[in-house]
């Protein structure tokens, strides 16, 4: 057990003033921290507890969107009627990511800045990039059957394990974050997560102190929408090749599609070329793997895990194809 003190501010610039500091760490459900601080990786000197801030609210906006307060709990975002109704693809992909008892407990800011999984990352006596900066990625040239074929680098090939962010990449969502100077600001959520490059220890752009307090959901898209992940067994592991897409076709032409893919890159990977193949094309099942081979076009595989290049180009052509089954 490692020496670390405990606060639990009641306001926000209290809790971004504290959180700032060298050694600063934001804890609410605790799903991920906590189990990074067992094992050693996350050595925090102090813990910032911000589940008495009021950060739980969950309400319609002025544009006929979703404001989501960073507090709200997985299990009553994927359980609200009107993320069901009007953001399916945001309540499979939470009710995909976990268990009844984890999503009762995760909290929506806690799920986007969990970390990865990579095993080597987890493990003190491998070096790592991510966690020791310099020290190397035993992932490249070791066990990356789960690991990045898109955005990686040299020095890290790690993959972001949260599904809810696919979907909001998806669906354009936008988060609000306060910063310890008092400014608040609104950035998109595919600005949130980065890719490795030669700082993969920075999974974020936030900077120290800054906390995510609301997640904000546009109007819902026009089209049908789905979220689908490929895993290694059905109880709640992590994605292999996850997908949330949105297609809106009528007349026998695709007018609109949105993808997101996770499992295959540092953070939820948005294939814009395979959208732009496919607007004006017909929706049918060769435009949908001619999609699928161009969102994969840059794939750069690892020994052990090329599979995956074939695995998500078929995953996008099966989802399209039944979204456009569908009447989407």
């Amino acid at each position: 057990m490692r020496p670390f003190t405990f606060e639990r501010p009641t306001s926000i610039a209290a809790a971004t003033a504290a959180a700032s500091q060298l050694g600063g760490k934001f804890i609410a459900g605790g799903t991920n921290l906590l189990d990074l601080m067992k094992v050693d990786v996350e050595r925090p000197t102090n813990l910032v507890d911000i589940s008495a801030l009021p950060l739980r609210e969950f309400n319609a906006t002025a544009e006929g969107g979703l404001r989501i307060g960073a507090l709200v709990s997985n299990t009553d975002i994927a359980s609200d009627p009107r993320v069901r109704e009007r953001y399916p693809a945001l309540a499979e992909a939470l009710l995909n990511g976990a268990s009844g008892q984890l999503r009762n407990q995760a909290t929506a800011g806690g799920n986007l800045m969990q970390r990865t999984r990579c095993p080597y990352f987890y493990d003190v006596y491998m070096p790592c990039n991510k966690r020791q900066p310099g020290s190397g990625c035993s992932a490249i040239g070791g066990y990356s059957r789960l690991h990045a074929i898109l955005g990686a680098s040299r020095d890290c090939i790690a993959v972001h394990p949260s599904d809810m962010a696919v979907a909001l990449t998806v669906l354009q969502a936008e988060i609000e974050v306060h910063a310890p100077s008092g400014v608040v600001r609104t950035l998109p959520i595919s600005s949130l997560h980065r890719l490795p490059d030669e700082t993969p220890n920075n999974d974020t752009t936030l900077a120290a102190g800054e906390l995510i307090t609301a997640i904000i959901l546009p109007p819902p898209p026009v089209g049908r929408q789905a979220y689908r992940k490929v895993r290694d067994r059905a109880s709640f592991a992590f994605a292999v090749v996850s997908i949330a897409a949105i297609l809106d076709a009528s007349g026998g032409k695709v007018r609109d599609v949105r993808l997101a893919l996770g499992g295959v890159a540092h953070k939820p990977w948005h294939p814009r070329a395979a959208e732009q193949e496919l607007v004006g094309a017909p929706s049918n099942g060769a435009s949908f793997e001619a999609a699928g081979q161009a969102a994969l076009s840059g794939a750069r595989p690892q020994p052990g895990n090329e599979f995956k290049v074939g695995l998500a180009e078929r995953l996008i052509a099966r989802t399209l194809t039944d979204l456009a089954a569908s009447g989407g």
